[in-house]
């Protein structure tokens, strides 16, 4: 009976969606001239291979969509959306770095050695550079590779810079976060630098105190109006926007000023800027021609921050947690090229699936020594067909054992339920370890000033739980916890995170390197270890040593 009326539930979660029509709206996020809003000129006939624009936000809430019921506006995405496949079980992973490893590699973090938290700007740190990249692949059938935005896989040494990686050009910041109009960032006390590239130098040309949204933005419509569109492109768009510090140009207000929390006040502006910041980028991909023969993918990274003004109403949790609310993220497909244009895909899709499935739709080859774990979902997106993927690994990390009462006895003897870890087989989720913050945190929450928990729906477990299930596809909100009720399943799915758990590579989290300092590099933040030096130390200890050694046979002979 519970699970039949939360299956009801599930339904009503598919919120009804309206949008606007494309507007004449001009200025603010990347202005666009007045003749973008014009018809698309004759481009000549587009080549086979598809231009893919894949937009990528920070931090935006599973609610913070106006076809999800946010009181957020958001026309363009609404539009881009209704007018494409939305995509309604589409996981991500809980926190930055994890997430755009998962998409330029298309392997789980325990497959890149990246399965623990994020790397910081201090460590020594970032995505192995034995592991092929989406756009080195795309390379190689001919695209054009560009990336504008924010980076955060790695730049201790240049090798790991995104110009290395595979892109042709990269403008953007390589933290994970930094002020949107000084583009410094502080990581602790006095280690403070400045975070802007133009490929692998920094860009202090551009510091003129844009708004990063607007800034980004005006950088994409640059490199669309300079590029042959009869030329296939990638585009990776990854806004900085709406992760912390929260800040917006004073006029994204306007709308807004009855929100009395100032955190969701701003992030409110932050959103409305990259709503229109999208539709600036939509009207040059017309302007220049390149529209028709495009795929524009939109995802959010992760899910909302509630404390920083995000909400993932009705989804349990926040980012950096394994609930819903964590990583059910926002996300759709716009393109002439698809055949359901209109529709909604409740089919599984996980932000994996973007390697192989963009790939084979530029006509590339995946070499089958790449073991990946994403599919080719494209025929599930653009025909309604069912998903290839019947399983996630949301994740398995042996360093984050913060659940005291884990243990081998409550994992039946095949799992230590001490281990932070998550994965979803068919409707069922399970859980072990500390999962993270767990409320649900309802509009209501947002009604005062300040934060106010008052308003958030907690559960009270049994202390010393560590172990959770749920049928996802009937209770998408985690409400009823399974676990106790369906032991046979929750063993199943335990040898399942064993079975992935033998597959994985050692963990990448080096400590802080103090060479990482931006004194120690004229104050920017950027590659600092040398590998040249370590060469030259190394031949110089080398020669050392011979020279002792013919040294020892002169006094021997």
């Amino acid at each position: 009976m519970v699970a039949a009326v939360l299956a009801g539930l599930s339904l009503l979660s598919l919120l009804t969606c309206g949008y606007l029509a494309w507007g004449s709206r001009r200025g603010g996020a990347g202005e666009a001239p007045e003749d973008l809003l014009g018809e698309e000129p004759a481009a000549g006939a587009p080549r086979s291979q598809p231009h893919i624009i894949f937009i990528l936000a920070d931090d935006q809430g599973f609610r913070d969509v106006g076809y999800h019921g946010s009181e957020i506006r958001t026309p363009t995405l609404d539009k881009l959306a209704a007018e494409g496949v939305k995509l309604e079980n589409y996981y991500v992973q809980p926190m930055c770095t994890p997430s755009r490893s998962q998409l330029i590699t298309g392997k789980y973090q325990i497959h890149t050695g990246l399965q623990h938290s994020i790397i910081r700007p201090t460590q020594p740190n970032c995505l192995p550079l034995d592991n092929v990249t989406l756009p080195q692949k795309l390379k190689e059938v001919g695209y054009s590779t560009h990336m504008v935005g924010k980076w955060h896989l790695g730049f201790y040494r240049r090798e790991c810079m995104p110009t290395q990686r595979g892109f042709d050009s990269f403008f953007g910041s390589l933290l994970g976060s930094g002020d949107y109009y000084t583009h410094f960032k502080c990581d602790s006390p006095g280690i403070c630098g400045y975070d802007l590239y133009e490929n692998d130098n920094a860009a202090w040309d551009h510091d003129n105190g844009i708004y990063s949204t607007q800034m980004y933005t005006q950088k994409v419509q640059q490199i669309l109006a300079s590029h042959n569109p009869r030329k296939p492109i990638f585009l990776y768009i990854a806004y900085q926007a709406v992760h912390s510090p929260l800040q917006a140009p004073g006029r994204y207000f306007e709308h807004y000023r009855s929100i009395n929390n100032i955190n969701r006040r701003r992030y409110a502006a932050m959103l409305a800027c990259l709503d229109e910041a999208i539709n600036n980028v939509t009207l040059a991909l017309r302007k220049y021609g390149y529209y028709e023969n495009s795929i524009i993918i939109y995802s959010s990274d992760n899910g909302g921050q509630p404390m920083a003004g995000g909400s993932n109403w009705p989804l349990r949790g926040s980012k950096g947690t394994y609930w819903e609310g964590g990583i059910r993220a926002v996300g759709f497909v716009h393109s002439p090229l698809l055949k359901n244009k209109g529709s909604v895909c409740k089919e599984l899709v996980h932000i994996t699936d973007w390697f192989p499935t963009l790939i084979t739709l530029a006509e590339g080859q995946i070499d089958e020594d790449i073991q990946l774990d994403g599919y080719d979902v494209w025929e599930t997106i653009s025909e309604g067909r069912r998903s290839p993927r019947v399983d996630i690994l949301h994740n398995i990390d042996p360093i984050y054992t913060k659940a005291k009462n884990g243990s081998w006895a409550a994992g039946y003897g095949i799992w230590n339920t001490a281990i932070q870890s998550a994965i979803r087989v068919n409707h069922w989720k399970l859980l072990t370890g500390n999962p993270g913050y767990s409320d649900w945190v309802p509009p209501q929450a947002f009604s005062n000033a300040g934060p106010n928990r008052w308003h958030n729906e907690r559960v009270s477990w049994s202390a010393g739980k560590t172990v959770w299930l749920f049928n996802i596809t009937a209770d998408p909100y985690e409400r009823v916890d399974l676990s106790a009720r369906h032991p046979e399943v929750v063993k199943q799915l335990l040898r399942r995170l064993s079975q992935f758990n033998k597959t994985a590579v050692p963990v990448r989290y080096p400590p802080k390197d103090p060479r990482s300092n931006p004194k120690l590099n004229g104050g920017v933040w950027g590659p600092w270890f040398k590998e040249d030096e370590k060469k030259k130390k190394s031949d110089k200890s080398k020669g050392a040593n011979k020279q002792k050694k013919m040294k020892n046979k002169k006094k021997a002979s």
